[in-house]
């Protein structure tokens, strides 16, 4: 397959909550299928956002910086009587957030009819969280997305706790219909919790990978690194160290890496080196999608 042609790029969708982070520093596009979406556009494959938003100013200012970022923005639906989502964002000493996520907004509206099902059979891949599925319009939508994809088509769940946002029936029912999960260091005890597990981290990698017949589970601890796990592969990378300015969208960037490298059929052990450079890259910078040097970006067309 060629890459050089848009059309013929192979399409990454992120569907669920669109947003502004409200920063100290300013306000930043935010929401992991956007960020997701905006990175594996970078990486070479063609990015896609499915989502809602308002008919406001923030709303239309979401789709301008969609096409900024070089994102199919077809997907996202403005909703009239449903506010652009804002997300209030405070950073601690050593650049950690914590959200707090202002409710209603129209990416709890988020609807699947017969034009979604057309492009959810054209994905690739479908990059899904658990945070968009708070609202039972959004989760309907969502799950009728995920249910109507094409054979081969790669869902990868990214697991993001935002209390009070967290729900154990979404979080078990997210994880069935995903080929890969993400989770980081402070979500996996709280998963393991819900299903009942214990033991050390590789017991519950491994445990979650088979309970859910997973093609992979990845595991992220920050600048410590990451572990992936499959039926015939537990791989380690020790991660890269970065002068943080903030951590917003290192973790979206990093599935976006994994996800662009299964695409491409690179080596596990290629995919988990890429990723956590990405990702530390990310952090060096403010906000989620800064644009990646040439050095990162030709690293996946080798």
């Amino acid at each position: 397959m060629s890459m050089n042609s848009p059309k013929k790029r192979p399409l990454c969708v992120g569907i669920g909550e669109i947003l502004w982070d409200l920063l100290p520093t300013g306000k930043m596009l935010g929401g992991a299928p956007g960020n997701v979406a905006a990175m594996a556009a970078q990486l070479g494959l063609q990015g896609m956002v499915v989502s809602a938003v308002g008919d406001d100013l923030y709303g239309r200012e979401i789709l301008e910086q969609m096409d900024r970022n070089g994102v199919d923005r077809s997907g996202i639906r403005t909703i009239k009587d449903l506010p652009t989502g804002v997300v209030d964002v405070v950073l601690d000493s050593a650049g950690v957030p914590s959200f707090s996520i202002r409710q209603p907004a129209a990416w709890d509206a988020i609807s699947f009819d017969g034009e979604m099902k057309r492009v959810a059979q054209s994905a690739a891949a479908v990059v899904f969280g658990t945070l968009a599925q708070r609202d039972p319009r959004s989760r309907a939508g969502i799950t009728g997305f995920l249910r109507a994809v094409g054979p081969g088509c790669l869902k990868v769940c990214d697991v993001n706790f935002r209390p009070p946002f967290v729900s154990e029936a979404i979080i078990i029912d997210s994880l069935k219909l995903a080929d890969v999960v993400k989770l980081n260091d402070t979500e996996l005890p709280t998963v393991a919790g819900m299903l009942g597990m214990t033991g050390d981290v590789s017991t519950l990698l491994k445990g979650l990978r088979s309970r859910f017949d997973l093609d992979l589970v990845v595991y992220t601890q920050g600048d410590k690194g990451s572990r992936m796990i499959t039926s015939s592969y537990d791989g380690s990378h020790p991660g890269f160290k970065a002068k943080v300015v903030d951590t917003v969208g290192a973790g979206d960037s990093f599935i976006a890496a994994v996800t662009v490298g299964l695409l491409m059929g690179f080596e596990l052990d290629r995919i988990q080196d890429l990723a956590n450079r990405v990702a530390a890259f990310v952090c060096t910078q403010a906000g989620g999608t800064p644009p990646l040097p040439v050095e990162i970006v030709s690293e996946f067309k080798k």
